[in-house]
């Protein structure tokens, strides 16, 4: 499935999703779970920390050469290549009990993102793609299907997927946001991984988040991308290179892009409480 360069990479990629699964579902649900608020007041568990930590230590042993930027500890330095980790993407979701969250790992070469692999234990799903090679879904590299964007081509008949409302209107887009929800034949929350993931399997053709991080989205671009489609920023920056996120199935992306373009309220400070975070 994957190109010859990245193949062992990606075999890599599945071994350290795999213990971190392990990892995580053991601590979903656990009564001694322990929350604690960061200083952007977005919520951390000790699994999210054990979570990245169990990743660092695989690839120091296996990757030792190569950097790692992860969401909860300091940047480690390398060469070209950086691994890119998010140890669980819906963190309110899992102190909340709601299954939908994930693991996402990516590998960047240079400013490319090559390799991205997202797992999402509780829903018994995992997706995949590495550069060249398509993008797939399944439980192993052995037992997988490939992934296909839709081919709606008309935002009246397109379904769009988000995560909330309060990002928008702090970004100051807010008016465009819901313009865009007025145009389109569906709208569904699903948010964070899922809204992307959704749009390379089809079932989704449009999501889009105001303000994202490097591992919110490094995993998310080849997915969407291999399977067909187009990851930007609001701005129409290629990939996870701004600090938003617009995936489509390519058809509609320029629609998308124009809707999201239209001035939107002014912004807004937002009471002391849980930030946008995931």
């Amino acid at each position: 499935m994957a190109t010859a360069r990245y193949d062992d990479d990606l075999r890599l990629a599945h071994v350290v999703a795999d213990q971190v699964d392990a990892l995580t579902m053991e601590r979903f649900g656990a009564a001694d779970l322990r929350v604690e608020s960061k200083p952007d007041l977005t919520p951390v568990t000790d699994a999210d920390r054990a979570a990245e930590a169990k990743v660092r230590e695989q690839l120091s042993r296996a990757r030792p050469r190569d950097a790692v930027h992860g969401e909860e500890m300091p940047d480690t330095d390398g060469g070209a290549r950086r691994w890119v980790v998010d140890p669980i993407d819906g963190t309110k979701n899992f102190v909340r009990g709601v299954p939908v969250w994930a693991t996402l790992l990516a590998l960047m070469d240079g400013p490319e993102v090559v390799l991205g692999v997202v797992s999402a234990p509780a829903l018994n799903r995992r997706w995949w793609a590495a550069r060249g090679s398509g993008a797939w879904t399944g439980r192993s590299l052995s037992q997988a299907r490939q992934l296909h964007v839709s081919r709606v081509n008309s935002l009246a008949a397109a379904s769009l997927s988000y995560s909330s409302l309060h990002g928008w209107e702090e970004q100051g887009r807010l008016d465009g946001f819901l313009d865009l929800t007025r145009q389109v034949w569906r709208t569904r929350a699903y948010g964070d991984f899922w809204s992307h993931v959704l749009v390379a399997e089809g079932a989704v053709d449009v999501s889009c988040e105001p303000e994202l991080a490097l591992h919110d989205m490094a995993a998310l671009v080849p997915i969407v991308t291999e399977a067909g489609g187009r990851f930007t920023s609001v701005d129409g920056k290629p990939g996870c290179s701004g600090t938003s996120g617009v995936a489509t199935n390519g058809l509609l992306h320029e629609e998308v892009l124009a809707a999201l373009a239209t001035p939107g309220a002014r912004k807004t400070s937002r009471p002391a409480g849980p930030g946008p975070g995931r």
